[in-house]
């Protein structure tokens, strides 16, 4: 069956995508867990530990605290209450911090922070799984054990006002609550106002005994206008005030009742220089954390600092307040500061509870749990435990009693801190097989593409693709035996849960038979290839091909961008990557124009002579190779080579000067936007563009221009339509609109990059690409790397954080999951969406050849397809790397949605050519 090659490219990455995807689906694991969470609930307490003595402690604890209120804020910063920001716009807070009956922590939040991972962290005390990045769009129930279930099953009360996301989690588990939207960022008034409404009423009542409050308007603010604007310290005094309420609430009902109540302050995650988070700077990480209660009385002159802690923590510290059972996949450790007023036997008590669950999660998940320090440290402590409350049961009130105590205390503590830090290690258990399939068909696939090169690339542009020759060969049933053989080997020996493993026969099967037969065609195509002797050859009906030094430059390129993802620093720099790229090629660019201006063959001076010759030379082999690609020659118009000289006046020097232009524009756009990690917390032109009504206007005048081009463009597009331009006007009015929705989309200060990417795809089409005669391979490729740099000149990087939620929203009144998901899909790789577009555009009005789109689709399918295979293959090798969360796995997600935008990119070139085809 012959295909054209931009079907077949086309095909190859819906292919790879699927692979991606189940490679994605076996990188990001399971958290470690507990196998019996319903066992444990109906468990009765560890006993306390004996040596010789029958204790009669077998219960678990009475609650600390009457009520307790959770007050989270959602981005607070641990500088916002500790930092000067506190001290000026939180002065109830800071006062209770300095002098009250209070405890401050900074608690470090874990990858990804973001909101519904951070909230799970919070009330399981584990550590969510990366994936859980994406699931925070729409989060599902919760069904690991948790504070809230523990609490609802111990006939706690609960009422909840906030953030839906607790909804989703918690389903059936709020006697009252009332849900608002947390992605609808443009708001943060409303969002607030509509949690604050119900505290007057709540605060009255005594039906319940737990509050969360969960106020989203500080983080919406740093969305829109970063953790600088006039609006956080606003925002702040507002819940300062909030807070001052809230607890002068509880203390008036302490006085009645004698029994203290905790109020807790907390955030979920911080917020990065930008605003954003999801990635792993210490702004993002660190949050702030306050218990607040009476039963923490302070003695004058006790100053209580900040401690360092987890936020992992606070579950089990809630549990033990709460006289409930500390959930079995918590991997925190209590906040000891909570019950160090408490007598000695029951703080005691407290860390043996919270060892006993920590050593059980330790021996279900780590083999050699004995050998684990942790674990040593836990029975020392014990049995020093057993010996205190046989001392203590023979009331020995001794010094001995005291020192044995506090030597515990400090065994307990210990233990406690090796155990969490060894479960948190353990948090990730890969599912190697499924990655391992994944990465076999995104390998064939490559193979494929990369031996299907002199065909693809043909001056026919098709492929013989053989669809029943691989079916009845030999080789595709061995392998098919194969893998069957050990699919059934690998999931009856499987220990942990394998994603693949849990597929239906049919799926599984459906996949192999794809193994197989991708493997078959792999083979048919290499012996084919090299059977005839012309792969990668640039011109192989010709002895000696010749590369240019633009072909050259283009390779090494690439290759160097793929081996440099195999380094943690330049995939956070990777726009220093790009921006070398473009600008190297820029140079290239510019020596190919001033030598073909400039010098003849012999290196003699000309003033701009004719280099028809050069073309001449190359026509014949141009036509009839098969490697080759189309040249570009405008409709109606004769296929005859020109040359350079024949430009007259300023045009000839737009071409000469038009590299330096672009070179200027980039330099430009690189001061728009400082990202990546090591500079992001520059200043760039972008702050100084958000500020002032000058600039706003500039803004303005920006959009018009836009407004005004485009329609210039349509109107005259419409004036000379044809019956063969049809399309073409259709293509343009697409990439009008695309542009024009980029426009609406983009923050004010980021549509220079809009205007920039306009004038650069003007200059290159009108002075670049029309008088050299580039081929469609080598167009394809220069817009495939001006999309990657235009992806960082928008601010973007390879950090969850700079993902600009706002844009999802523009033109909404309320959060809608489609849309607003489209809307800031396409904001985020705007850049390389509107140079793709405008490749479809350019080669459909500007050749005549039916073959230039497929030879465009078949080069951009196989230079996206290169560095994703290559990654890949690299974060395999890496995946217990230091920095393979923070680093590495936000790259695979951009990886994972730049493969499935290439294939939507792919399938519209296809089609484009089949219209351009059957016309």
């Amino acid at each position: 069956m012959r295909l054209g090659s931009g079907a077949f490219a086309a095909c190859c990455v819906v292919i790879e995508v699927l692979g991606v995807a189940l490679f994605l689906r076996g990188f990001f694991p399971a958290p470690v867990r507990s196998s019996s969470r319903a066992e444990q609930r109906a468990e009765p307490a560890a006993p306390e530990p004996s040596a010789g003595a029958s204790s009669n402690w077998t219960k678990l604890p009475p609650p600390l605290f009457k009520k307790v209120v959770i007050m989270l804020i959602d981005g607070l910063r641990d500088d916002f209450v500790f930092g000067s920001k506190g001290v000026k716009f939180m002065p109830y807070t800071t006062y209770l911090v300095e002098k009250g009956a209070s405890h401050s922590f900074v608690a470090e939040a874990k990858l990804p922070t973001v909101t519904m991972p951070r909230i799970k962290a919070l009330m399981t005390g584990s550590l969510p799984g990366f994936i859980d990045v994406v699931r925070n769009l729409n989060s599902p129930e919760l069904l690991e054990d948790n504070v809230i279930t523990q609490a609802k099953a111990a006939g706690k009360r609960i009422i909840f006002y906030g953030d839906e996301t607790w909804v989703k989690l918690f389903p059936k588990h709020f006697v009252e609550y009332d849900g608002t939207t947390s992605f609808f960022v443009s708001d943060y008034t409303e969002v607030d106002d509509n949690v604050t409404r119900h505290l007057d009423k709540v605060l009255k009542r005594g039906d319940w005994d737990m509050l969360i409050l969960h106020y989203l308007g500080l983080d919406h603010i740093g969305h829109v206008s970063g953790p600088s604007s006039p609006l956080i310290g606003h925002k702040l005094r507002e819940m300062d005030s909030i807070l001052m309420k809230i607890h002068t609430s509880l203390l008036s009902e302490e006085r009645e009742t004698l029994v203290p109540n905790l109020l807790v302050l907390c955030g979920d995650h911080g917020m990065s220089e930008t605003g954003g988070h999801g990635a792993s700077s210490m702004e993002e990480l660190n949050t702030a954390l306050i218990l607040i209660s009476s039963a923490f009385e302070r003695k004058p002159g006790d100053i209580r600092r900040p401690k360092h802690v987890q936020q992992t923590d606070l579950a089990a510290t809630l549990a033990i307040g709460l006289g409930l059972p500390i959930p079995g996949n918590s991997v925190g450790s209590l906040l000891f500061p909570t019950v160090e007023g408490r007598p000695v036997r029951e703080q005691l008590r407290f860390l043996h509870l919270n060892a006993v669950q920590l050593s059980k999660l330790l021996q279900e998940n780590v083999p050699s749990y004995e050998k684990e320090p942790g674990f040593e440290q836990f029975k020392m402590s014990e049995r020093l435990h057993g010996n205190w409350i046989r001392l203590y049961l023979e009331e020995n009130n001794s010094e001995v009693l005291f020192n044995l105590g506090a030597k515990v205390r400090r065994q307990y503590l210990d233990a406690l801190r090796t155990l969490s830090l060894s479960l948190s290690r353990q948090v990730a258990q890969y599912d190697i097989y499924s990655m391992l399939v994944g990465t076999v068909v995104v390998l064939e696939v490559l193979s494929l593409l990369l031996l299907s090169i002199p065909e693809a690339l043909s001056n026919k542009a098709e492929l013989e693709v053989p669809l029943w020759s691989p079916v009845f060969s030999l080789l595709f049933y061995l392998t098919l035996l194969v893998l069957s053989a050990l699919h059934v080997i690998v999931c009856t020996s499987a220990e942990s849960s394998c994603y693949f493993c849990g597929l239906s026969w049919l799926t599984a099967g459906g996949v192999m038979v794809l193994v197989s037969a991708l493997l078959c065609a792999v083979v048919s195509a290499l012996a084919k290839t090299f059977g005839d002797g012309k792969f990668l050859s640039k011109n192989p009906a010709h002895p000696k091909p010749r590369w240019s030094e633009l072909d050259v430059l283009i390779l090494l390129g690439t290759m160097g961008h793929v081996l440099s993802l195999g380094a943690s620093s330049f995939i956070e720099e990777e726009h220093q990557t790009w921006y070398f790229l473009i600008n190297t090629l820029c140079l290239a660019l510019c020596h190919e124009i001033y030598r073909n201006c400039l010098l003849r063959d012999d290196s003699e001076p000309q003033q701009c002579p004719h280099v028809e010759e050069e073309f001449i030379r190359t026509a014949a082999a141009l036509q009839d190779r098969s490697t080759g690609c189309d040249t570009l020659e405008p409709h109606g118009v004769s296929r005859s080579l020109t040359s350079l000289d024949t430009l007259r006046g300023y045009e000839k020097w737009m071409v000469l000067a038009s590299p330096w232009v672009i070179l200027t524009c980039c330099r430009l756009l690189r001061s728009l936007n400082q990202t990546g990690v090591q500079w992001a917390h520059r200043p760039d032109l972008g702050h100084w563009l958000t500020r002032g009504v000058i600039e706003a206007r500039f803004v303005h005048v920006f959009v018009l221009g836009i407004l005004f081009t485009g329609t210039k463009d349509l109107l005259k597009s419409q004036v000379i339509a044809t019956d063969v331009t049809i399309k073409t006007v259709g293509l343009w009015e697409i990439y009008s609109g695309l542009v024009l929705l980029a426009a609406l989309l983009f923050r004010p200060h980021n549509l220079p990059v809009l205007v920039f990417s306009l004038l650069i795809q003007t200059i290159m089409t009108k002075f670049i690409w029309k008088p050299l005669r580039h081929d469609a391979a080598e167009i394809t490729i220069m817009h495939y790397w001006f999309g990657q740099a235009f992806f960082y000149f928008q601010g973007n990087s390879n950090n969850i954080a700079t993902v600009d939620i706002s844009a999802g929203f523009v033109g909404l009144d309320t959060y809608i999951e489609v849309p607003a998901v489209f809307l800031t899909a396409f904001a985020t790789f705007a850049g390389p969406v509107l140079w793709a577009s405008h490749l479809v555009s350019f080669l459909s009005s500007e050749t005549s050849s039916g073959s230039a789109l497929s030879h465009a689709c078949f080069c951009y399918a196989l230079i996206c397809s290169f560095p994703v295979s290559a990654y890949i293959i690299l974060v395999t090798s890496l995946r217990y790397h230091l920095f393979i969360w923070s680093v590495f796995s936000p790259k695979l997600l951009y990886e994972g949605m730049h493969i499935l935008i290439t294939a939507a990119i792919c399938v519209f070139f296809t089609a484009m050519d089949q219209t351009n085809t059957k016309s």
